[in-house]
């Protein structure tokens, strides 16, 4: 994983993990840092991010309801009566300040975060694998914030329409409590994040000879009936959201072809 700096040799384990414990001391601030943040600009993290999602004013739902009203189509108008959100914990509103500022931290330092794991890694790798992995840290933040992104714009808007006024009777009233509701933000969020992940470990299973061009273009059906059975797991069970997820997943999917492609290229050329 590198050299030594008094000696010039190999590293030895506890170097290695002392280097270790350097990096993940330097992310673990960072996280500290940007959760403080979070932490302190409360009344902005909840109530014009966590909590927009559900009011008529977030850019999703006025965008639907222009549209519903521009092709007269009422239902294509989602979250136009904000949900009512409720605390039924003593202590709830305080723990779920702290566990969000902590999540945000980690979503604002992801960059931060990758840079300091492509540091740990850097001096093991060839030149080759220097220059094949150019630009990785930049890649992979930016697929997983894309994912971030894409969930709380477009999955989590649909999701709360679809769930927050779903009832199995008129009898029986919805009532959300605020920690579920958390739940449903950040689980969406983080797991679409990591899905969006889909080409960086295509990447790298390609470069071990696990994945081959060939391979994934002979198996797109298989693949997109996975993809449509992932989408169903991480997204509420309604066919908008499932659809929504499915469509980039599989774009992602056709863009991890080329991946492997080039990697197939570049071994050759080695």
């Amino acid at each position: 994983m590198g050299q030594h700096e008094n000696t010039g040799g190999v590293m030895t384990f506890w170097k290695h993990l002392e280097e270790l414990r350097s990096h993940l001391l330097r992310s673990g601030i960072a996280v500290m840092v940007f959760g403080l943040l979070a932490f302190i600009n409360k009344d902005f993290l909840f109530s014009r991010v966590i909590l927009a999602p559900k009011e008529p004013f977030f850019f999703t739902n006025r965008l639907f309801c222009y549209l519903a009203e521009r092709f007269s189509t009422p239902a294509l108008c989602i979250n136009s009566t904000p949900l009512e959100i409720i605390n039924i914990d003593m202590a709830g509103q305080f723990t779920t300040h702290v566990m969000i500022s902590i999540t945000a931290g980690i979503i604002l330092a992801i960059p931060y975060l990758v840079w300091e794991i492509w540091r740990f890694i850097k001096p093991g790798l060839t030149k080759k694998e220097l220059a094949a992995s150019k630009g990785a840290v930049v890649v992979i933040s930016g697929l997983f914030l894309s994912g971030v992104l894409f969930a709380y714009f477009f999955i989590v808007p649909l999701s709360i329409n679809f769930l927050g006024g779903y009832q199995v009777s008129a009898m029986v009233e919805n009532q959300i409590a605020l920690r579920s509701y958390i739940s449903l933000v950040t689980t969406l969020s983080l797991a679409t994040g990591l899905v969006f992940e889909l080409p960086v470990f295509v990447y790298f299973l390609s470069r071990a000879g696990i994945l081959t061009p060939k391979a994934l273009r002979k198996n797109r059906k298989i693949a997109a009936i996975l993809l449509v059975t992932l989408s169903a797991i991480i997204t509420p069970p309604d066919v908008i959201s499932q659809i929504l997820v499915s469509i980039p997943l599989y774009l992602l999917y056709e863009v991890s072809i080329k991946v492997a492609d080039r990697v197939e290229r570049n071994k050759l050329r080695e």
